[in-house]
């Protein structure tokens, strides 16, 4: 693209020569209608060009799906200009002009390739995606694969996206497939917990402070919105927001400027705002805990994610993915999870969703060390199973609040392996677990070895 015809051509027939089938644009404008009819592996582009210049088309090709990486070309004294519009919209590259060819034909080279294996990696999301996989989130429920679809459409889009549903749903999981499946995955991606804060630190982790702005100020330091420029940030439990900070959370989403506490200097910011929260903001408005005006400019696309009792046949599969990485965690040979558990899961509620699911499947992987997940695994009292009590022919064992899982694990495999008179072997069998990791907690707890 450029805007004078000697330059174009020059370009084209050098490009062609090389091997690349090349078209040409007067403008942005120009460019963007030739895009739509067909797909490019790289752009070329003048930055200063009349109706569209190159920062104009950046701007747009950030809304549109696998955008391809684009080359500005800039004039000498323009180079400030250029390094801004690759770090603020993404460019691939800059040169400067008269362009240098063998500059030219490397960073080509990098640029196509890149575009075609952003492309290549954006049609095995798709794929994944019909098969019940986005990111780091899985599913055989119709509700989730419509869950999938509005995800995959407004990923790509500079949009704000507000996820719901209720704690433990995944959300933030949701907001991380968000950012990768979007033109910004390769920028940085930051979770704030907006309740995790007080009100007189929320503001300084969002907008950052100057030196001596409050008491235990020391230095200068960016905030969340400096720090995730070019990327997606989540604003995790949006709907604990103090009003005060909420006005200028909006303030700052409207221009699009940020100004450190105590600050006099406002930055532009490129965010993508990804907002969580486990509350009904709807009746928040209502009761004017949270601002009307912030939630509509936040609601442009809501995500529900349902949560996992509406959907129990996902509970098998999310289990699978789960134990794979408890394995690779905690170097475990966990394969499956008995029949009996399955249907113990699929009849339980939980009210913490899949969080919950992770907690009892991390505790039954540790406990099992290797082959099947069984009842005698998972955590007492969940589900209705018993609580820790173990009568050992007169030992007897009560485990009263306070006790850490540490101590009640051995305290239960000590009273176990006297019941069996050292019997490791059938110890190990009636405590669920395989020798191996009867024998290496035996080792932790300093029991000499036969």
């Amino acid at each position: 693209m450029d805007d004078e015809e000697s330059q174009r051509s020059a370009l084209q027939g050098l490009l062609e020569k090389w091997g690349y089938d090349a078209r040409t644009a007067t403008d942005g404008a120009d460019a963007l209608e030739q895009l739509r009819d067909g797909w490019a592996d790289a752009i070329v582009t003048d930055l200063n060009m009349p109706r569209m210049d190159g920062a104009g088309l950046l701007a747009e090709l950030q809304n549109l799906p696998e955008a391809p990486p684009a080359i500005v070309l800039t004039a000498f004294g323009d180079v400030d200009k250029a390094v801004d519009t690759v770090h603020r919209l993404g460019a691939f590259w800059y040169l400067e002009k008269p362009v240098q060819t063998r500059a030219l034909r490397t960073i080509l080279e990098r640029a196509t390739a890149q575009g075609r294996l952003a492309r290549h990696s954006a049609r095995l999301e798709r794929q994944l995606s019909a098969q019940g996989v986005l990111g780091g989130l899985v599913t055989k429920s119709p509700a989730m694969r419509q869950v999938f679809s509005i995800l995959e459409q407004a990923a790509p889009t500079r949009a704000t996206i507000l996820v719901t549903g209720e704690t433990g749903t995944g959300k933030e999981v949701a907001a991380r497939a968000i950012h990768d499946l979007s033109p910004r995955r390769a920028r940085p991606f930051l979770a704030l917990n907006c309740a995790a804060l007080p009100e007189t630190l929320i503001e300084s982790e969002l907008f950052g402070h100057e030196k001596g702005a409050f008491t235990g100020a020391a230095e200068r330091r960016a905030g969340c919105f400096e720090l995730a420029n070019g990327g997606t940030l989540l604003l995790d439990e949006i709907g604990e927001t103090p009003l005060g900070t909420q006005a200028k959370l909006l303030r700052v989403l409207e221009d699009r400027k940020v100004r450190r506490l105590g600050g006099s200097r406002e930055t532009e910011v490129d965010v993508r705002i990804v907002a969580a929260t486990n509350r009904d903001l709807k009746e928040s408005v209502k009761k004017g805990s949270f601002r009307e005006d912030l939630y509509f400019r936040l609601n442009v696309f809501e995500v529900l994610l349902p949560p996992l009792r509406s959907r129990p046949e996902d509970i098998p599969v999310i289990s699978q993915t789960l134990i794979a990485n408890l394995n690779r965690t905690y170097a475990t040979r966990v394969t499956e999870v008995a029949k009996e558990v399955q249907e113990l899961f699929a009849g339980y509620q939980w009210p913490g969703n899949v969080r919950q699911l992770r907690n009892v499947l991390e505790r039954a992987v540790i406990v099992a060390g290797e082959g099947t997940i069984r009842r005698s695994h998972l955590p007492p009292g969940f589900a209705g199973l018993p609580e820790l009590s173990v009568d050992s022919g007169g030992d007897v064992v009560t485990l009263r609040p306070g006790v850490t899982v540490e101590e009640g694990e051995r305290l239960l495999i000590l009273t176990t392996l006297r019941h069996t008179g050292g019997n490791r072997t059938r110890a190990a069998s009636l405590l669920g677990l395989s020798v191996k990791t009867l024998f290496n907690k035996l080792k932790q707890y300093g029991e000499p070895e036969e």
